[in-house]
């Protein structure tokens, strides 16, 4: 097969800004409508807390296998064309997890569910990481804070809508326009190529990237677990109606996303080593709040905690790994992506395991005791 000639590489600007904006938008805004369709999905479906760990698991293996081979085509073919195949995966995938009942059928869903978030999640990075270094300006923060903002979109606009009275299937048809109105905004802007470094499509991490991926995986842990358990954990423990479940998802996202719009100017005021040591910190005792304390009210505070810790983390991460020289950015960016959203999609399968054997509160104290781990290694990392 021929190789399609690689277009001479656009000087990311303004729009290329704006487009990379809206990519971490629609990441988050397809990510957070599944959080409120879990206990439907659940219910639906007839699911323990094992099986669903298990289903779970098909949804971070689609996102596992597709972001490093979203990397390589992107390196290849250009951000945009990748990014545009995953959104529309995403789209595909959203009608199936809305109604579907049979296990196989939601295997087949979740799967591609994962591959369109894996592939849109490793690219839209690879393109902020070129963006900021273009900028000359810290900028990755703001990034992320436009997948926060289509976190707390979709979670509390996909609650509302089922607490108005619309089906699932109804809810995911409106995720599905605004998808599709940000792509074809966004599209024409999204880098024509994905990285001008050498290297091969594939590598294992290693080094600092390791060591940066790994921290990604706990954060995400953290962040997989608030979106795949906390509306299970809210209806089933505290007694909150389902349709209002989500809205443990909605505080995460709101803290995160605040932090994140003003993340860039903190992390110039505390340094990234402080952001790190301070966020983990702050982390662990929201999820030892959100899971100790009787209360919902206290519940929702807790994983508002949980979003404030972790908003600056992930971004500072990111910037790094576009800092080091160890390995090539095309394939050191999927590569701590894929650690990480090991952590935000295959964790939670770990979670509802020990959830089955143990109890759910039991699984959420093992991740804020990993959390409190990030804050230490805030003093070891050079970043």
């Amino acid at each position: 097969m021929t190789a399609i000639p690689t277009p001479a590489p656009v000087v990311p600007g303004r729009l290329e800004q704006m487009s990379t904006r809206i990519a971490f938008f629609i990441a988050g805004f397809g990510i957070a409508a599944w959080a409120p369709l879990v206990p439907y999905a659940k219910a639906r479906a007839e699911l323990n807390e094992g099986t669903l760990g298990l289903l779970l698991l098909c949804l971070g293996g689609g996102s596992i296998i597709a972001m490093p081979v979203a990397g390589a085509l992107a390196s290849r073919y250009g951000c945009r064309r990748v990014l545009s195949a995953g959104t529309v995966l995403i789209c595909l995938a959203l009608p199936m997890l809305a109604t579907v009942s049979s296990i196989p059928l939601l295997m087949a869903g979740l799967f591609l569910f994962g591959a369109g978030l894996g592939t849109v999640d490793s690219t839209v990075n690879l393109q902020a990481v070129i963006v900021e270094r273009a900028s000359g300006k810290t900028m990755m923060s703001g990034f992320h804070g436009l997948f926060s903002l289509g976190g707390i979109v979709g979670a509390a606009g996909v609650s509302g809508l089922l607490g108005l009275g619309f089906s699932p299937l109804q809810a995911t048809l409106v995720v599905i326009v605004i998808m599709a109105l940000a792509l074809f905004k966004a599209a024409p802007h999204w880098l024509p190529y994905g990285s001008e470094s050498a290297g091969p499509p594939f590598a294992i991490p290693h080094g600092v990237v390791l060591f940066i991926g790994g921290l990604c995986f706990i954060v995400f842990l953290a962040e997989g677990a608030v979106l795949d358990w906390s509306a299970v954990f809210l209806s089933a423990e505290r007694g909150l109606d389902e349709a209002y479940a989500g809205l443990g998802y909605a505080a995460f996202a709101l803290t995160m996303t605040a932090g994140r719009l003003t993340g860039d100017r903190i992390v110039r005021r505390l340094g990234a080593a402080r952001v790190i040591v301070t966020g983990g910190a702050l982390a662990a005792a929201g999820i030892f709040l959100a899971t100790l304390s009787p209360a919902w009210a206290m519940s929702l505070l807790g994983y508002a905690l949980v979003g404030a810790g972790c908003s600056n983390i992930v971004p500072v991460l990111y910037t790094a790994v576009g800092k080091q020289t160890v390995m090539p950015e095309h394939i050191a960016v999927p590569a701590i992506t894929t650690l990480g959203y090991a952590g935000i999609l295959a964790g939670p399968a770990v979670i509802g395991f020990i959830a089955h054997g143990s109890s759910l509160a039991t699984a959420f104290l093992l991740i804020g005791g990993l959390l409190a781990a990030v804050a230490v290694s805030g003093k070891i990392l050079r970043v």
